[in-house]
């Protein structure tokens, strides 16, 4: 049986519609935005997409995602390395952790729910701190992702209005 430290989930209700909520998530450009990171290719089952960290003081951080799964408005999922911030260390021989992104419609809201799994395989020299870290570090992104959903949704909105009264 896995530990407590094994797995990190986080839950946020955000207040967009589950395809607008989808787009953040599984569109590679708008993942990089809020998850403040340049990835270099789109989330395709199968594929590796790579790139860096923009966060001040992280830019060092390269990240390597292998994604295993990609199912419309519902589910993504990639490995990664979780908190490679050593650029001297080579990850590339450990085990990655398992991240899960699952969306559930709650009338006009989505539910979305991040899992992060498999810490108990790291290496024991830096299990602790790479599950300490991410477990801060999902807590933040789920802040970023919701700010970054209420503007974009403000946004769209404010568009369809001006729109909306051009026509008329």
């Amino acid at each position: 049986m896995p530990s407590p430290t094994d797995h990190i989930v986080k839950s946020v209700l955000l207040r967009a519609p589950r395809s607008r909520v989808w787009r953040a998530v599984s569109d590679y450009k708008e993942f990089g935005t809020w998850f403040n990171a340049r990835l270099h290719a789109p989330f395709v089952e199968g594929t590796t997409v790579t790139g860096n960290v923009l966060y001040p003081g992280y830019e060092h951080v390269k990240l390597q995602l292998v994604v295993e799964r990609v199912r419309p408005e519902d589910f993504m999922s990639f490995r990664w390395h979780p908190y490679p911030k050593d650029p001297e260390r080579d990850y590339s021989a450990e085990p990655m952790t398992l991240v899960e992104f699952a969306l559930r419609q709650e009338g006009p809201d989505t539910h979305l729910t991040v899992t992060e799994s498999g810490f108990d395989q790291l290496p024991p020299d830096r299990r602790d701190e790479a599950f300490r870290m991410n477990e801060g570090g999902w807590e933040g992104q789920l802040e970023n992702i919701t700010e970054y959903v209420d503007k974009t949704a403000a946004a769209a909105a404010a568009e369809g209005a001006r729109s909306a009264a051009a026509r008329s």
